[in-house]
């Protein structure tokens, strides 16, 4: 695996969706649509929307999962349920009480419409420290780092400053090929 550097597997920032700060899920839904048209189809599509501020630098990430949770409802009566396991209610239950309350709220034409026009940084995963892996480091490095942080991609950085996603499909494809390689040596 050591023939492989960071560099070589990353996505470059300007290949990959971006939406500034301040955007709004629907943004950021449209830009990761328009990246996945644009990218190059014999890889894997984009799964994640990167957040930029005023001076394009990135500030968080929002991933497919993420904009599913800003479908979620918002109030007291969600907070409550979350409660019900500190009594002694079952994860079971609670799961169907939320579900309960899932099926008695708006249709999904109305949440989604609601959903759209909320900011992205209301949802976005601001990056962690282990989130960071510089384009020059080794694939076992970014390996160690995916797998250790139970990361599905990291921010490639060169001289502190991010130019690129290193995605864990990315690595997993390097070290498959590797895997292969070595298969029809022995």
């Amino acid at each position: 695996m050591s023939d492989y550097l960071v560099k070589e597997l990353m996505v470059p920032l300007s290949e990959y969706a971006t939406v500034a700060e301040g955007s709004t899920l629907f943004d950021a839904v449209l830009a990761l649509e328009k990246a996945q048209e644009e990218f190059d189809h014999t890889k894997y599509k984009h799964r994640a929307v990167l957040i930029l501020d005023k001076d394009r630098q990135v500030i968080g990430k929002l991933g497919q999962l993420d904009v599913l949770r800003a479908l979620e409802p918002k109030d007291g009566n969600l907070d409550d349920i979350n409660e019900l396991s500190q009594y002694g209610f079952s994860s079971n239950f609670v799961r169907n009480v939320r579900k309960q309350r899932r099926l008695q709220a708006s249709s999904l034409q109305d949440i989604c419409s609601k959903a759209a026009k909320l900011k992205v940084e209301d949802f976005m995963q601001a990056p962690s420290e282990g989130e960071f892996i510089d384009q020059e480091a080794s694939l076992e490095i970014a390996v160690l780092q995916l797998v250790m942080g139970h990361h599905l991609s990291l921010l490639v950085t060169k001289a502190r400053k991010i130019v690129g996603i290193l995605r864990l499909t990315d690595v997993f494809a390097a070290v498959f090929h590797t895997m292969k390689e070595c298969e029809n040596t022995l």
